[in-house]
């Protein structure tokens, strides 16, 4: 058995108890400080184990595809494969094989802290590991190390207008960033494919290092009149440094932070921005080209905005209602919503079925350090009446709350309400996924993407329909 499938067994190893189990899967946990060293040692065992598979039953049938599922953007096709999450309709996000609860309990936390540290989740993402406080430590030391910007992208961050969306200049300048590609660079050298993925791992690792100084200085920039994001010191954490950057010295924020950069980092490989990644990587465009195409598809309004249409939404109920309302008004209102042919935002999702556990554990945050924020309350009046009023309309296949239901009413509190800089948060979070997925891509050998399309025509003509 590989390191990664042992690792993939912990969750079930540990609610069993099986104390004889895991033991053997700690054995199989490297306990090297150096994240390369680690994945040199897991990527031959992992090619054997797929290319095993592959022998055994690459040709066994895994699904059918139906004409609206072409139609309707690919729902529920099963056409990738994506290493670093899966998301259940019932249970949620689970990371390689760990829910966000099992997260927050096993992985290693700031001095103090409470909540997770994405550099832990990153390790855990990439290794399939759970890593122990030293391999996290050394991990923030190195994005620190790693985190100066050229001069050019400083320059370009500088001169852009300040009617340019955060999104887009987030975008432009993590492409300007590839003048830094080790593998661009390699690849042109006519470097072996074996050694793809070394080049797109340091790659990874530059661009999640950097992401917080190029998402800091345009949130400077843009709402703090070009003041200085400081400098970064290498005795803090990724999530204290962006913090700090940022502008924000409220401890609590930056366990917000922690938590916030942990649960939006990955969300299965289907939806655009890993999709989009993992698209482009296949092309062998370097891991700064795709993360920025992901990054254009992130900022599309059915993707990465939600939580700026759910404060909005939010504040127009409170100006229309007022103060305190009632459960009836509030009913009301979400009815009348309905009734005009629009959603209610932060509710429903393509995929779960349940709560998304990404809410409830911002709610439980909420619940712990803003009990009596009035924001928090209408949102936890909301929680309690708009599922019902969904299940009575009968459309919704999901009337539960997304993470989008609540990461924007989080935010405001703590005073960061620039809701067009939402999405770039969402962007710093989402490297850790997507990027740790493009390491595997390039390790397991994963070709050019490039499925079948057909015309209208085409179809008709192969399900036996007449066209016209």
């Amino acid at each position: 058995m590989s390191f990664l499938s042992i690792s993939r067994l912990a969750p079930r190893l540990l609610s069993s108890k099986n104390a004889a189990c895991v033991v053997v899967a700690a054995r199989n946990v490297s306990a090297s400080t150096n994240l390369k060293d680690v994945l040199a040692d897991l990527v031959p065992k992992e090619q054997s184990r797929i290319k095993n598979f592959r022998q055994q039953h690459g040709k066994t049938t895994i699904g059918q595809i139906t004409v609206d599922m072409v139609y309707g953007g690919m729902r529920g096709m099963k056409g990738l494969v994506y290493e670093t999450s899966v998301l259940d309709p019932d249970e949620g996000i689970r990371f390689r094989g760990y829910s966000i609860p099992e997260c927050q309990q096993l992985l290693p936390k700031a001095p103090g802290g409470e909540e997770p540290l994405p550099e832990g989740l990153f390790w855990l993402l990439i290794t399939g590991q759970v890593p122990t406080e030293e391999q996290v430590s050394w991990l923030s030391k190195e994005w620190a190390k790693r985190a100066a910007l050229p001069s050019h992208v400083v320059t370009m961050l500088d001169n852009f207008p300040t009617n340019l969306h955060p999104m887009s200049q987030f975008s432009a300048a993590v492409t300007a960033l590839n003048s830094e590609s080790s593998f661009a660079r390699a690849y042109s050298e006519g470097v072996n494919k074996a050694k793809y993925w070394e080049f797109v791992y340091e790659d990874s690792m530059d661009l999640i290092a950097k992401l917080p100084c190029v998402a800091a200085k345009i949130y400077r920039n843009l709402y703090r009149e070009g003041s200085s994001i400081g400098a970064i010191d290498s005795n803090l954490d990724w999530s204290h440094n962006f913090t700090n950057m940022l502008g924000y010295s409220e401890p609590q924020f930056t366990e917000l932070m922690r938590l916030y950069l942990t649960i939006h980092s990955d969300h299965e490989g289907g939806n655009v921005s890993a999709h989009t990644s993992h698209l482009v990587g296949s092309a062998l465009s370097d891991p700064y080209l795709s993360f920025s195409a992901a990054m254009n598809g992130l900022a599309g309004p059915l993707h990465g905005l939600a939580n700026q249409e759910v404060l909005v939404w939010l504040t127009a109920l409170q100006k229309e209602l007022g103060g305190e309302v009632s459960d009836e008004k509030m009913r009301d209102y979400i009815w009348n919503t309905l009734k005009s042919g629009r959603v209610v935002p932060g509710y429903g999702h393509a995929v779960l079925r349940k709560t998304d556990p990404r809410y409830t554990c911002q709610r439980e945050f909420a619940l712990k350090h803003l009990p009596n924020d009035p924001m928090f309350k209408l949102v936890a009046q909301l929680y309690k009446i708009v599922p019902n009023v969904l299940l009575e309309q009968g459309k919704a296949k999901n009337p539960w709350p997304n993470v989008d239901a609540h990461s924007g009413v989080l935010l405001q509190y703590y005073g960061m309400t620039e809701m067009n800089y939402y999405t770039v948060l969402f962007g710093v979070s989402r490297a850790l996924g997507v990027l740790s997925q493009l390491v595997w891509s390039r390790a397991l050998g994963f070709p050019l993407e490039r499925p079948k399309s057909m015309s209208t025509d085409g179809l008709m003509a192969l399900v036996g329909a007449k066209s016209g």
